[in-house]
């Protein structure tokens, strides 16, 4: 049992891993279009950048552990069919260049696999629950289905009125200057851009291993490990040192290791942008995930980012959007919920089953 806690740490990692590089495109993608930065200039500052993010805060790994599901009927199974889930499907998107979301991938494994093990209880998902030390509601509804809908709108509207702004104040002023000047101003947007990107997205899987100790010490599987290992037990939920750095490390390397495909979409096919753009929608990106990881809500940088280029590329004109790739994109978004619940929930009846 302790070799399979071990196991699914890894897993959990290479969740981890994975998502750094799918979602790298989100952080470098308009300053790779733009020319500001080469490739391997933007993939190395949006590593140490989402190195520096990732070590910061634990309000998001706290609603991803404890806050969506209850914990009762959480065990390893569970979180390792959420985690198989998250990472089949952010592999398939991945390769379709459809920049999808992580986050809800594996929200959705975690409530589909938590409903298989329940016994198809659908109480066990905390939809909207108060909390009785501050007195507000939590759960799924608050803090991932609402800001699924609201966080794009708020990046589209907030990116075309920043866009906008931006040419009032600089019509007057020579393109080459303007492009000089943003060139500089987008390297800052780009790296706020990632560590936002740190705070919210490697925090998710800061929760899912603070979950996994939090129910295996409950479960007394680390009673009988050895002495070396037993700074694993967590006998209640919290998120240790080592798993942040852990965690962040990943993420960095994952980052590292770069994204092409997705940032081919976001950055060349959906909108033709100059410095000017790149540093409103990075701009209005960073601020709209910064606000959702001080409350708490584990946000899909992928639906804000993409939202923010929409908003300032339908400043120019609402033809300047390719809408096309943009419905592809917004089904990507829909299903991810649904789909990763559903594949999560049969993976686990799968295990259940095998007695595994």
């Amino acid at each position: 049992m302790l070799t399979l806690i071990l196991c699914v740490i890894l897993v959990a990692l290479a969740f981890e891993y994975i998502n750094g590089f799918h979602d790298t495109a989100n952080v470098i993608a308009t300053s790779v279009s733009t020319k500001v930065l080469t490739p391997r200039q933007a993939v190395l500052m949006a590593a140490v950048f989402n190195l520096l993010g990732a070590m910061v805060g634990i309000s998001v790994a706290t609603t991803i552990g404890k806050g969506l599901v209850d914990t009762q009927f959480v065990t390893i199974q569970t979180i390792f069919s959420a985690l198989l889930s998250a990472i089949v499907w952010n592999l398939l998107t991945w390769w379709l260049g459809l920049p999808s979301s992580s986050s809800h991938a594996l929200i959705g494994g975690l409530c589909g696999a938590a409903l298989a093990s329940s016994g198809g209880q659908w109480s066990v998902i905390r939809w909207a629950v108060e909390n009785p030390a501050t007195h507000k509601i939590e759960g799924l509804w608050p803090k991932v289905v609402l800001p699924m809908f609201s966080s794009p709108a708020i990046g589209f509207l907030i990116g075309a009125l920043l866009m906008l702004l931006l040419i009032l104040l600089l019509h007057r002023l020579r393109p080459r200057l303007i492009n000089a000047v943003f060139g500089k101003l987008q390297l800052l947007s780009a790296a706020w851009m990632g560590f936002s990107h740190g705070t919210n997205d490697a925090q998710k899987t800061m929760g899912i291993i603070a979950l996994i100790l939090f129910t295996a010490t409950r479960q007394g599987v680390f009673n009988d490990a050895p002495a070396w290992l037993q700074f694993l037990k967590t006998p209640e939920f919290s998120i240790a040192f080592w798993v942040k750095l852990a965690c962040a490390i990943t993420m960095c390397a994952g980052t590292a290791a770069g994204g092409w495909r997705i940032i081919k979409t976001l950055g060349h096919k959906m909108v033709r942008m100059q410095p000017i753009h790149g540093f409103a929608a990075q701009t209005t990106a960073a601020a709209v995930i910064q606000m959702a990881t001080h409350w708490g809500i584990p946000l899909s940088t992928t639906h804000v980012i993409s939202a923010s280029i929409m908003g300032v590329g339908a400043s120019k004109r609402l033809s300047a959007v390719k809408w096309g790739i943009v419905g592809r994109m917004v089904w990507a978004w829909v299903l991810t919920i649904p789909i990763t619940a559903l594949l999560a929930y049969w993976i686990e009846r799968l295990l259940l089953l095998v007695e595994w």
